[in-house]
């Protein structure tokens, strides 16, 4: 494998992972940022308010997003173990 290759598939491997984690990441931001704003117009200084939201909702970013992640992830792994015979020449 060349360094090249090596660079190409870690940025590939990357790029994935950005992407497979974004739906969740993002709707966890936006849970975040809302309650924050509730908690500060309602004035409640509570820590632990913010918790359970941005948990629920990345439940859910999982089951709307998980057919799609797991796709993704398979078409990937399924491109690295056809491309294997080339890499390793």
């Amino acid at each position: 494998m060349s360094g090249d290759m090596a660079i190409q598939l870690g940025r590939n491997a990357l790029a994935m992972v950005m992407m497979v984690a974004a739906p969740m990441l993002v709707l966890g931001l936006l849970v975040g940022i809302m309650v924050s704003i509730f908690q500060a117009t309602t004035q409640i200084q509570e820590q632990t308010l913010v918790f359970i939201p941005k948990i629920i909702a990345v439940f859910v970013a999982i089951l709307v997003f998980g057919p799609w992640m797991l796709s993704i992830m398979v078409d990937y792994t399924r491109e690295i173990f056809m491309n294997l015979p080339a890499m390793v020449r």
